[in-house]
Formats: C-alpha cells, structure tokens, sequence
C-alpha cells in the first residue's frame, strides 16, 4: 500500500488529543471522541472512536460502509450486536475489559452499556470512519414509500416515527418517557429459547 503522506511537510502531525474532539455528547457519562485524519494527518487507513457510556445507553443501530470496526472493551460491560447478512441472524457478544467483537464493513450493527462507566474503543481501518445512521433513515426515508413498501398504514407510520430525531447516535434521548420492560438482563424474564439469545452465555440486557 502506498501512502500519500507527505512526511516532509511543516504541517505533519505525529500525535493529538482525542479527549478535545468530541463527535457526539448526550450528558457527560455518554459521549464520543474521535480522531480521523481530519484530527491527525498522518493517519493511514486507522482511525478510533473512544466511546463512553452508562447503564441502558444505547450505540444506536448504523452501518459503516468505508470500514470494518472492532470493539475493544476498556472498562465496563456490554453486548455488540450484529446482523449477519449472509446467515440472517442477529448475534450478540457479550464483552468486558479485554474483550473485543469484530464487525465486518458494511454490516448493520449496535451497541449496548451494560453498567455505568463503560469505556469502549472502537477501531477502524480507514482514516475517516463513515456511518449511516438508522435514526436518519427512518427520519429521511418518505413516509409514503415505507408504507407503501411495506403495506402499511401511512399515517401511523408517521405517528410511531415522528419522535425520532436525526443523527441520535446515543440513546434514548435524554428527554425519553417511554415506558421501559425490565432493564436487568440478569432478573428478566424472557425465555431462554428466545432468538435474543442465541450466542449470550447468560441473559442480555433488553429494553
């Protein structure tokens, strides 16, 4: 692979500050740092998401299409999941410090806090990690074109989508007032043999 980089320049950047590029904050327990060769001009085909979350937050579902990510586990616990698209199966890996999932380009995936304080790195092989969110493509798909994909009523389409708002990136939003199911994956009561827990070693968090 040859690098375009120009080592010789007066503007080359060898090092940066992830924690003054924040991407994305929703309070100060759940934000995203990044750094991209928009941040560090030096990166080659590497860059990282530094990702903090607490208990109940949500990476919400999205896909990368220019890379692959792989979740390092720093402190904390949670579950990655992942749509395979070739199986049409939704896996769900479980991880702690140490710990890391892998999630192939392209692929529609999220991730799950499990506990407060959870630190999560994510890694990818481009230098700008490109994302498309499911938060805008239930916002910017028209509304008639799902219903009448999907043979449904337009108007309720819109009546179930129109609280979710663009680009989320963590949620729930921090004005929810759903009402949630059961948010302990150790005490819930959901069966064993569910889909949902195909590939768990123990019962998930759910919503």
């Amino acid at each position: 692979m040859v690098s375009n980089i120009d080592y010789t320049s007066p503007s080359v950047q060898f090092s940066a500050d992830v924690n003054k590029n924040t991407l994305v904050k929703k309070d100060n327990q759940n934000f995203i740092n990044v750094l991209s060769i928009k941040q560090l001009n030096t990166l080659d085909h590497v860059s990282l998401l530094d990702i903090f979350l607490s208990k109940d937050n949500v990476i919400e579902p999205h896909y990368h299409q220019n890379a692959a990510e792989l979740v390092y586990c720093i402190s904390g616990r949670a579950v990655v999941s992942i749509f395979n698209p070739f199986t049409k199966e939704l896996l769900n890996y479980p991880i702690s410090p140490g710990q890391v999932a892998n999630v192939p380009k392209g692929w529609w995936h999220y991730e799950v806090a499990l506990t407060d304080n959870t630190h999560l790195l994510a890694i990818f092989n481009a230098s700008t990690p490109e994302v498309i969110l499911g938060s805008d493509i239930l916002k910017y798909t028209p509304a008639n074109i799902m219903a009448h994909t999907y043979c449904m009523n337009e108007n309720q389409w819109k009546q179930v989508t129109a609280p979710v708002k663009p680009s989320i990136f963590i949620g729930p939003a921090k004005n929810c007032k759903k009402q949630k199911r059961a948010t302990n994956y150790e005490t819930s009561q959901l069966s064993y043999q569910s889909p949902y827990y195909q590939h768990y070693p123990y019962p998930p968090y759910y919503y």
